[in-house]
């Protein structure tokens, strides 16, 4: 069906953040967290664990606990990456996404401006019709409900409509408990029921029949 819409998450899932960018930038997270909560690195890396476990990600327990501006976290843990290095390239994405039928968009809980800079040295930002970030969602980040339906709700759309790519399981949960395709990026070979397909990677996506 071409009116099918194609959501793409970003960090590691369109690219492989985990090699050259996650270790980066957990650590400034990390001292973000050191500095900001006067506390040492085990404290903030055990915060930093517990956030993520209950909200998903770091940035919404330090909003809910801590008052933390989220423009300022971002901007302090990302602004300094020296993306152009660390992006690695995937070959053939640009043709995968020009020959997929229906509507592409990103959604990530990145911020928009790191989440535009990735897509465009990877040459494939204007493969997307919207770049949904962690500021489009009101900073409530996957695997939030709220921020899936005010993407639904930019969109015009159904989630029936929809297909999730995603690396991120809960997230994955989220979008199925939608009414969302879900397609999970991972070298796992268990999946669970709410995943209806797994992919080793993206470009993958060409294998398999929706």
């Amino acid at each position: 069906m071409s009116d099918r819409i194609w959501i793409f998450d970003l960090d590691d899932t369109l690219h492989n953040a985990s090699a050259h960018i996650f270790p980066v930038m957990n650590l400034a997270m990390t001292q973000y967290m050191m500095d900001a909560l006067t506390i040492d690195e085990a404290s903030a890396h055990k915060l930093r664990q517990h956030y993520w476990q209950v909200y998903g990600a770091t940035l919404k327990g330090l909003v809910r606990h801590h008052n933390t501006n989220p423009h300022h976290f971002l901007h302090e843990t990302h602004h300094y990456l020296n993306l152009p290095e660390m992006v690695l390239q995937v070959k053939r994405l640009r043709h995968l996404l020009n020959s997929l039928s229906g509507r592409k968009l990103v959604f990530t809980n990145a911020p928009r401006a790191y989440a535009l800079r990735v897509l465009e040295i990877m040459g494939i930002a204007d493969c997307f019709e919207l770049v949904f970030s962690v500021e489009s969602t009101k900073f409530h980040s996957k695997p939030s409900v709220r921020g899936f339906q005010m993407l639904l709700q930019t969109i015009k759309a159904k989630a029936s409509d929809c297909v999730m790519l995603e690396d991120s399981l809960p997230a994955l949960m989220t979008a199925k408990q939608l009414g969302m395709k879900t397609i999970w990026i991972s070298r796992q070979l268990k999946k669970p029921s709410f995943v209806d397909y797994r992919l080793n990677e993206v470009l993958a996506l060409t294998h398999i029949k929706l």
